[in-house]
């Protein structure tokens, strides 16, 4: 969501660094830059005159001015206050009570049932908790059966509510049936409107009123900028609200709302939807919301992606069978599942420091999900003793797994033959002999001042320093680095059919 904005001050902080010296002057210059990228990525006024003055006392301090490295201060001193005013620290759930309650409100169309089920299952995963979700919506035509589908959806039990009955009595019985069947977190999904009024207000009132929240949690659809901060400063004048989740985090929105809820509501970001899965849901961490901004990266959410979405056991299981050479089709399948459940790449990309210029130089080069999922495709048409031993697979194999999995010839014996080379690659890294020659990129696809190792994309994996349950990700799908052109695919067909009618010439002699 901030990568316009991440441009910007990349820009200005890189005139910064290029000054031997700074003055006052080049303070300005660079103040004004920094006042202008903010307000266009519509982040309130008075937040971004506050920010730029308590910057401006900072930067212009003699210390910074005389000091060796002045413009490494200045993005300090940005970082620190960008930190400020997206919170400071982390803010925890409020989990007491016996059950918690959660309260969840919001205009119509800002993401509150989906947030709830995916605050459902985080819950369960991570807090070791046993929510229920309450749909108490009876407004909007299939709310209930909406959360209800999510909540079977995920195994999670919901409160059998009906259009007819009245919201208050909704969440008070669910209250009361979540007591009674032990469940220790109650989730109230709320009505919204397309605006807000006094009958909603006054519901939710009623609602509080009844069942005492301990968090009260205003969704905000983040791609409506500064409307989002206004109906949050609104909702909390009435309700008091306790947090504030921010939808849509992944779209391309200019990120003004991140930016200014806390200062104007004085309540701070809880979570952040970060996708459309139930599982892209995240907590908060305004430090690391300031390192993306800045172009620093994330690599603690990147830790704590692999750390969920990988299993150790499994992934010292893959490290065993490389070390002994016994990496299968079968198990580069699994790997490569396992990197799509830790979301895009592109995504995945903006969280490790450095690699922002990385994604500026594939311009419109697409991110190779689709590859994989080709990749994957010619794999599922293998029979299981064809993934098991891949020499297996002759002229004839090769033709059917083509025909099953709707590719080429062509494209089988390239998977192929870039798996063998990279069980080679993956052999040498695990016996010390460190990393081979990447395969090239094809063309259009050169990125000048990449990264030593991703020239190709060819491996990810076994890098140093990769969090637990990641080391052993043997790389990026065989064939993405040198992908067939489309004059070479229609020859590879063509030679096809030729020897398949003279196969069928000499059947009938």
């Amino acid at each position: 969501m901030f990568d316009s904005l991440t441009d910007r001050l990349e820009d200005v902080f890189r005139k910064i660094r290029g000054q031997t010296r700074l003055t006052e002057e080049n303070v300005q210059t660079a103040l004004r830059e920094v006042r202008l990228a903010l307000l266009e990525a519509d982040v309130n006024f008075k937040v971004v005159k506050d920010f730029v003055e308590r910057v401006r006392e900072r930067a212009s301090g003699q210390d910074v001015l005389k000091s060796l490295t002045p413009g490494q201060q200045v993005v300090k001193i940005v970082h620190e206050e960008l930190i400020e005013i997206l919170g400071g620290q982390a803010t925890d759930l409020d989990l007491s009570g016996n059950p918690a309650v959660i309260m969840v409100v919001g205009l119509q169309g800002s993401g509150k049932t989906t947030t709830c089920a995916k605050l459902a299952l985080k819950l369960r995963r991570e807090f070791k908790r046993k929510p229920y979700l309450v749909p108490a919506d009876v407004y909007r035509p299939a709310a209930i059966d909406q959360l209800h589908k999510l909540a079977a959806q995920l195994d999670i039990e919901a409160y059998p509510s009906t259009p007819d009955l009245n919201p208050v009595d909704i969440c008070t019985a669910a209250l009361a049936e979540a007591k009674r069947t032990g469940h220790d977190v109650v989730l109230l999904d709320t009505a919204g409107r397309l605006h807000i009024d006094e009958t909603l207000m006054d519901e939710l009132a009623a609602i509080q009123a009844g069942c005492q929240p301990g968090e009260i949690l205003f969704v905000a659809d983040a791609m409506t900028g500064q409307d989002a901060v206004t109906v949050a400063a609104a909702f909390n004048e009435r309700l008091s609200i306790t947090g504030v989740v921010l939808t849509k985090m992944d779209g391309d929105a200019r990120g003004g709302a991140a930016l200014s809820v806390r200062q104007v509501t004085g309540k701070p970001i809880k979570l952040v939807g970060t996708g459309e899965k139930v599982s892209d849901l995240e907590l908060f961490y305004p430090d690391r919301a300031a390192s993306r901004i800045l172009g620093m990266g994330d690599i603690l959410t990147l830790i704590e992606k692999a750390q969920t979405d990988v299993n150790a056991e499994e992934a010292a299981e893959m490290e065993r069978k490389l070390r002994k050479a016994q990496f299968t089709l079968e198990d580069f399948r699994t790997q490569m599942r396992r990197i799509k459940k830790l979301g895009s790449l592109e995504g995945l990309l903006k969280l490790i420091p450095g690699m922002s210029q990385v994604r500026k130089q594939l311009g419109e080069v697409q991110m190779p999900e689709k590859e994989m999922d080709r990749v994957e495709a010619i794999i599922n048409s293998m029979t299981k003793a064809e993934r098991e031993t891949p020499k297996l697979i002759n002229t004839s194999r090769r033709e059917r797994i083509a025909k099953g999995s709707g590719t080429t010839v062509l494209e089988v014996s390239q998977l192929l033959k870039n798996f063998t080379q990279m069980q080679k690659m993956m052999q040498r890294m695990m016996g010390g002999k460190g990393m081979p020659a990447m395969p090239k990129m094809p063309p259009g696809m050169k990125m000048p001042g990449m990264p030593p190792g991703m020239g190709g994309m060819g491996g990810m994996g076994g890098m140093s320093g990769m969090p637990p349950g990641m080391e052993g990700m043997g790389g990026m799908p065989p064939g993405m680095g040198a992908t067939p052109s489309r004059a070479a695919i229609e020859s590879a067909r063509a030679a096809a059919k030729k020897k398949k009618e003279q196969r069928k010439k000499r059947k009938k002699r």
